[in-house]
């Protein structure tokens, strides 16, 4: 049988078409490829990892101990004086460098410690056999600002000629600055002299007071008495 050119072209043209794959609606170069149903699979993250599975984060459990230093702190600031600076200012105060001066607050330090204030003032009084004593001065302190204060009181003892001397006190144990309002009793003397300056001790609720005196008359008796402290000038010393 002899093909006929009519029967050559449809054979090719079935090729052609067998060769491009089939046609029509959604076939072509750029038609979306069908996605397969969803399986049997939960989605991403429907399930937490298994334990260990990652690390912690960062915080989660404490450092051992050990792992970092301890923090650093600054020091508290100091509250009390210390007998240098007690001794400039002793020493500022009364005008004169002494070596008296120096050793009766060394002493007052070694027996009550480092005072938390001190009073610079002056006072005045007169005594035979009794009398009367007042002062006025500043009390100074470290870390609670200074404060004026007036003192009164009287002596009785053994005493002799008028007095009008530079006085420097010691405080020791004052809560705060107003707490010297009140009334110190102990030995009003001169218990410990050198280089003409004299100490003594008086006391009030724990609060210690350290008068260090030097100047004309200087009483150097047994004076048993008291000073009350005052916010503000009073001739009454009761």
């Amino acid at each position: 049988m002899r093909a006929t050119p009519r029967t050559i072209a449809l054979i090719m043209l079935i090729g052609l078409g067998l060769a491009n794959g089939p046609t029509g609606p959604g076939t072509g170069p750029g038609a979306a490829v069908a996605q397969p149903a969803p399986g049997p699979y939960p989605p991403p993250g429907a399930y937490p990892p298994p334990p260990g599975a990652y690390p912690p984060p960062p915080g989660t459990y404490p450092p051992p101990p050990g792992a970092y230093p301890p923090p650093q702190y600054p020091p508290p600031p100091q509250q009390n004086f210390t007998p240098g600076e007690l001794v400039n200012a002793g020493h500022r105060f009364f005008g004169t460098v002494s070596r008296g001066l120096a050793t009766v607050i060394e002493t007052a330090v070694s027996q009550w410690g480092q005072p938390n204030g001190y009073v610079l003032g002056e006072e005045a009084g007169g005594a035979f056999f009794g009398g009367l004593r007042y002062g006025e001065g500043m009390l100074y302190t470290k870390n609670a600002g200074d404060l004026k204060v007036f003192w009164q009181g009287p002596t009785i003892g053994w005493d002799f000629g008028g007095e009008g001397a530079r006085t420097m006190m010691l405080v020791y144990n004052l809560p705060a600055t107003p707490a010297i309002y009140q009334r110190f009793a102990g030995i009003d003397g001169s218990a410990y002299l050198v280089g003409g300056f004299g100490m003594t001790a008086l006391t009030a609720n724990d609060i210690v007071l350290v008068p260090i005196r030097s100047g004309l008359g200087l009483r150097l008796g047994a004076n048993v008495g008291y000073l009350k402290f005052t916010p503000v000038s009073t001739w009454n010393p009761f």
